[in-house]
């Protein structure tokens, strides 16, 4: 069932979405690398149930190659063996700031990070997540 949109905030607020749009560009050149940007995306959006950026990033993934087999087991990445341990530390971390509301972003979720990225790449990451949590809510709230 399709749910009309509610307002074009892209276009009645175009400064504000324009800065999200930077913000996507610069985490283009992060060396945390488009795939991994995208596997946290796409989680991020399984938790959110946005289904709009659901389909958008399993599109991205599949277009460069991600195996449909990690994809049908992203939510269960715990549990999967086809996860690497830097993936896993990112996406901890991801949910980890997804349910800040629950975790209120332990140590136990941010000290794993720092033995597979650079201060810089947290960073970035970090940034990653806020970003498609802002997304997600756009989308959702205003029905994209």
């Amino acid at each position: 069932m399709s749910t009309p949109q509610r307002l074009p905030y892209f276009t009645l607020s175009p400064e504000a979405y324009n800065g999200f749009a930077a913000t996507k560009k610069a985490l283009s050149k992060s060396s945390l690398g488009k795939a991994l940007i995208e596997l946290v995306w796409l989680r991020i959006s399984q938790i959110n149930g946005c289904a709009f950026c659901l389909e958008m990033h399993a599109k991205a993934l599949r277009a460069d190659g991600e195996s449909a087999a990690r994809l049908d087991s992203l939510a269960g990445w715990r549990v999967s063996e086809l996860f690497s341990e830097r993936e896993r530390v990112a996406l901890a971390w991801a949910e980890s700031l997804t349910h800040v509301d629950k975790t209120h972003a332990p140590d136990d979720d941010y000290i794993p990070l720092q033995a597979h990225f650079s201060e810089a790449e947290i960073s970035d990451l970090t940034f990653a997540i806020a970003l498609m949590s802002a997304f997600n809510r756009l989308a959702i709230g205003m029905r994209q």
